[in-house]
């Protein structure tokens, strides 16, 4: 199931906390490397280390998809080089339906 950009829960949300594969839990990124791209998905610079892995797509190729290192579930995809002023210059365009968010102040 996709959605369509700018109607994701997460894409304006900014609380303080971790968000999570909504398939099997695990933590996969950071509130802290949450920026706003303006491309209608959450994005992110960076994943939590070795929470994400990294595949050309089947599809056409070119585009890298990043799904979950734990359960494989499909996140979005990861692209390089744009020019965003974030320590990776990396975005993260991840899908709201894939995620699950805590926030900081609730016990994991």
């Amino acid at each position: 199931m996709h959605r369509y950009p700018g109607t994701g829960q997460y894409d304006k949300f900014s609380e303080e906390g971790v968000y999570s594969c909504a398939g099997c839990e695990t933590p996969l990124y950071k509130s802290t490397t949450k920026f706003n791209s303006g491309c209608g998905w959450p994005a992110f610079y960076e994943g939590l280390p070795g929470a994400i892995n990294r595949n050309v797509s089947e599809l056409d190729g070119m585009r890298v998809e990043i799904t979950c290192a734990a359960c494989g579930g499909h996140l979005g995809h990861v692209f390089k080089g744009e020019g965003f002023k974030t320590p990776t210059d990396e975005r993260h365009c991840v899908n709201s339906i894939s995620l699950k968010f805590s926030p900081a102040n609730s016990s994991m």
